[in-house]
């Protein structure tokens, strides 16, 4: 981990005199690096280009004038979700040095390998330095103009001959919040739904399990909260190596409460390194173990039953179910001892305040969304969410994985979460000022097929799209098969690796049949490099967020601005323009971008991103996205200072323009700007007032069940003018309790026009479609959440499994146990079929799991990110880790004549699917198990591949990647990949 070098933020000197030109010259290796702290090597800045015309060695005019000034930038680290705010020393347009943000409240003077690397990403000779398009299956370099010319044109074509649909949009958790809503707006417009990032693949099943228990699929507490924490236990998570910085947080939890550190996991993990306890169980068990835990929780009397009188529905019917998963039961499925587990639940229910906190691996998986329930019924049945130190701590991946999910890069949602419905259409027209009719006549409509009935386009409209972890299927299924016009034809992916998900073989094939595949990124991905494509093949050189600005929200859903540092380098542009540039060649971008302010760019116009988030402000009052401005994100960060390190208050002395408030403004952020709702550091919590960021469980599910209240019972917020459960706010309600005479002239008239005159409908127009926030207002000025106060529910009935009950992954090593837990049934979903029972079955009908007799798991390395192109291109984290490898047990390495450092293959149980690594023998894995990180590409089945490149683009470091050899297997209600338990055999090479 680098730590700051000054107990201070670097202030605008002339100190870049401290490096000779001549340093520049001379290789450097990772100890000078490192001495260096990294980031003040003067010859980085000199970036060395290819061709002619526009793209021309350009020099660090600070070397030569040392005199010149220098300017202070902040950012933040375009790596995980943590938020690391970046210091950058800019000179003469060139970034010269680089410090990690003694005064964030996040990252208190650290950055973690990747973040202290990151000005490499901006002055990286591997970036893609123009467009280019393969003619022949050869890439070209072409301008900016043809380029979108041509991909308009062709997607013309496209939509003429199969419709809209066929045309996929894939985005990116890399996207600022305004790039992510800027693109589900284009896929509006085009008229899909098929639009989709890599939140499908990493936390599609945490947003799905935790909206449907307590109201919003988000992290209710924050990393720096867990300070607070007695008891945490890391289920699926190796924040050690995946989420570095957020580890000064835990250990000094950890040291400061004596806290118990428990980590459930199938490889002793760096993070296991940490523990007070460590719990090896069989991947794929988390439900088992989970209710094995609840099973002694109720056996001794430790639930919180106050907690749950109050603020809970259908705990009851939980304890009947966890009555089978006796301790003889548990071991028997998941190889975990009662004793064992009894300790942890007895901890976890006395110990407290506890906090669960979970990643991929428990989120990748057939029953991720219930391995989610599973883990929120454990925190409610010991009342250990809506205060400090407690709740949901989920780890996201990407540097805006959970800002890119808000803003509605989700085949299920408009931003903010207003679902696909007819109302969630209407609201957006209105925010948007388009007529709900302009949209009907942007979507298809879909002919019978299969039997199933055709659809109107207004039918379309509200139908989820497919999803990113299947759009290959729907490229290469027979049309009957998938429920839109046509296949997919075209694939535009923005930020996106293309060996994320399994099945690459499939995935191969379907780039292949593709009529169009445009990559837009910063470096060449997978997706440009991984098929036999000659033609209809573009790639666009997209920035980093380093080089535009705007904000992004981090995993505690505090949203911070980053400040551009630099212009885009090379003839690379960013995601504003290149998205107004491809609407105006399509023909909607008057209608698109009317509301924003449009300024000169690199290339041609393009909107700011001040004006973007001022219409997402205007919109997005479902999860209170709507007090976050421009002005206060950016008072934030020029204040860093002033935040409290563990609560994120703005501490007394903090000046006036951000007084009060809690860092980053979470949301939900109540109300207008001008409101000045502090934001909420912890969701549900009702201990202290609403206007002070308090909150309760929101009744989304109705307000009875059974006979039996969803309202919460005893439990409301202090300063409460209803003392006791309530639904949710309507102009309606107002008028029953006689609060809308508080409204404004101006308030009302806004409410009354979104009613259209019709005094039923102006009745019902609600706290989240209210676009003057009069009705929030109201409802917060009486001290009540405008959502209302209901209780979360244990037993979730719209879901497959209401109750979470184990069932075995679909390649399962214990064959004799899918009778009894078999997969959920097969069923159409996304668009296609998924079935993973067939598959199931098959497996065990071949008894596959004698001729593949390792479980396989993926995971995350520290030097690496995501699908690894952009790290992989860092030199400084390549020489770190050069080779793709996997982790085997020293017995079962032994058995196949195996030494640590030899090649290996590992053979998958689908497609003769095969990957050539080098084997790490480690008892990290126990026998029986394997590990592979997934963050590499560029090998394909033993196949090099770095020739398929553009020159020069290729990553230093190529390897196989782990998704040749994971397999078929679908959550049923996100289509999350099973990525995180298959079966394999592996052999010396």
């Amino acid at each position: 981990m680098l730590v700051k070098r000054r107990s201070r933020e670097a202030v605008a000197t002339g100190r870049l005199s401290q490096l000779a030109a001549g340093v520049a010259a001379k290789p450097i290796d990772r100890r000078s690096f490192l001495r260096a702290s990294g980031m003040s090597i003067g010859g980085l800045a000199v970036i060395a280009t290819v061709g002619s015309g526009l793209t021309q060695r350009v020099e660090a005019a600070g070397f030569t004038d040392p005199a010149q000034p220098i300017e202070i930038k902040k950012n933040m680290c375009t790596h995980c979700s943590v938020g690391c705010s970046v210091v950058a020393e800019v000179q003469n347009g060139v970034w010269v040095g680089q410090e990690p943000a003694y005064n964030s409240p996040i990252n208190r003077g650290t950055h973690c390998a990747k973040g202290a690397s990151v000005r490499e990403v901006v002055h990286g000779d591997r970036r893609l330095k123009y467009p280019m398009k393969k003619v022949g299956g050869e890439w070209q370099r072409i301008s900016w103009d043809q380029a979108l010319d041509e991909i308009a044109a062709k997607m013309g074509e496209i939509r003429e001959t199969s419709g809209a649909d066929s045309v996929y949009l894939l985005g990116s958790a890399k996207f600022s919040n305004e790039g992510s809503y800027l693109f589900r707006k284009l896929a509006a417009f085009w008229g899909t739904n098929n639009v989709d990032h890599q939140a499908r693949i990493c936390h599609s099943t945490t947003v799905a399990g935790v909206a449907n228990t307590w109201g919003y699929g988000a992290m209710t507490n924050s990393y720096n909260d867990i300070r607070n924490s007695k008891t945490v236990i890391f289920m699926g998570s190796n924040a050690a190596e995946a989420h570095p910085v957020s580890m000064q947080h835990i250990l000094t939890g950890k040291e400061t409460q004596r806290a118990n550190v428990i980590v459930l996991d199938p490889r002793f993990t760096r993070t296991a390194a940490h523990a007070t306890e460590y719990i090896r169980f069989r991947p794929g068990t988390d439900i088992a173990v989970i209710n094995g835990m609840l099973y002694h929780i109720f056996e001794n009397g430790w639930e919180d039953t106050e907690y749950l009188a109050q603020r809970v529905y259908g705990m009851d019917q939980v304890r009947e179910v966890v009555k089978a998963y006796t301790p003889e039961v548990v071991e028997k499925i998941a190889g975990v001892d009662g004793d064992t587990l009894k300790r942890a639940a007895e901890k976890f229910a006395k110990e407290r305040p506890s906090t669960f906190i979970w990643c991929m691996g428990g989120t990748q998986h057939t029953v991720g969304t219930a391995n989610v329930r599973a883990y929120n019924i454990l925190l409610l049945a010991t009342g250990n969410v809506g205060g400090q130190g407690n709740g949901a701590n989920i780890f996201r991946g990407h540097c805006n994985v959970q800002g890119a999910t808000d803003f509605g890069l989700d085949v299920g949602n408009l931003p903010c979460y207003y679902g696909l419905g007819a109302g969630a259409w209407q609201h957006w027209s209105r925010v948007w000022d388009v007529p709900y009719n302009y949209f009907v006549n942007r979507f298809d409509n879909v002919p019978a097929k299969g039997g199933r009935d055709a659809r109107t386009a207004e039918e379309n409209m509200t139908i989820p799209g497919i999803t990113s972890t299947r759009w290959f299927d729907a490229v290469t299924m027979d049309s009957d098969d998938v429920d839109q016009k046509d296949n997919i034809k075209a694939m535009l992916v923005f930020g996106h690796g293309g060996n994320t998900v399994p099945r690459m073989q499939d995935a191969r094939r379907g780039m292949d049949a593709l009529d169009l595949l445009v990559v837009a990124d910063p470096h060449p991905t997978t997706f440009a490099a991984l098929h036999s494509r000659t033609d209809n093949t573009y790639l666009l050189p997209i920035c980093t967020q380093f080089e535009c600005s705007g904000s992004r929200t981090a995993s505690n859903r505090s949203v911070q601005w980053g400040e551009k540092v630099v212009e885009p380098i090379f003839e690379s542009d960013n995601d504003y323009a290149v998205m107004y540039g491809l609407s105006q060649r399509l023909g909607f971008a008057d209608e698109m971008f009317k509301n924003f302010e449009l300024v000169e760019g690199k290339f041609g116009l393009e909107p700011t991103p001040e004006s973007i988030l001022r219409e997402i402000n205007r919109g997005g009052w479902s999860v209170g996205y709507t007090g976050q401005s421009p002005e206060r994100l950016k008072a934030h960060m020029a204040n860093q200072q002033h935040f409290d390190l563990v609560t994120l208050k703005a501490l007394p002395d903090a000046p006036a323009e951000v007084a009060g408030d809690f860092y980053g403004l979470p949301w939900p952020c109540w109300g207008t700007p001008e409101f000045r709702h502090p934001g909420s550091h912890i969701l549900y919590n009702t201990n202290i007032p609403v206007m002070e960021g308090g909150g309760a469980f929101r009744p989304r599910f109705g307000l009875e069940r059974d006979g039996e209240t969803l309202l919460a019972e005893g439990s409301w917020n202090p300063g409460s003018e209803i003392q006791d459960g309530y639904p949710q706010f309507t102009m309606g309600m107002l008028k029953e309790l006689g609060w809308d005479t508080d409204l404004t002239a101006r308030e009302r008239a806004v409410i009354e026009r979104i009613g259209g005159g019709d005094e039923e409908k102006i009745n019902g127009v609600s706290w989240s479609l209210d676009l003057s926030g009069g009705i929030q207002r109201v409802a917060i000025e009486h001290g009540c959440v405008p959502y209302g106060n209901g209780k979360a529910r244990a037993v979730a009935w719209n879901l497959p499994d209401p109750i979470p009950v184990h069932r075995e992954p679909i390649y399962s090593a214990r064959p004799e146990l899918v009778a009894e837990y078999p997969t959920n049934d097969d069923r159409r979903q996304q668009r296609m079929p998924n079935i993973g029972k067939v598959v199931q079955q098959s497996a065990v009908d071949r008894n596959l799991a004698a001729d593949f007799p390792i479980i396989l798991t993926s995971g995350r390395l520290v030097e690496y990110e995501g699908g690894g192109e952009e790290t992989r291109s860092n030199p400084w984290l390549a020489e770190l880790q050069q080779d793709m490898f996997v982790e085997i047990n020293p017995a079962d390495a032994a058995a196949r004549g195996i030494v640590d450092g030899d090649w290996v293959w590992v053979y998958g149980p689908e497609n003769e699917s095969k990957a050539r690594v080098k084997a790490m023998v480690t008892e990290r894995v126990n026998s029986g198990l394997a590990f592979m990180p997934f963050h590499f590409a560029g090998w394909f089945q033993g196949e090099d591949q770095r020739g398929n490149y553009p020159a020069g683009t290729d990553p230093i470091v190529l390897g196989e990647s782990v998704n040749v050899i994971t397999s078929y297997g679908y959550d049923p209600v996100t289509g999350m990949h099973e990525g995180k338990v298959t079966l394999c055999q592996i052999a010396a090479a």
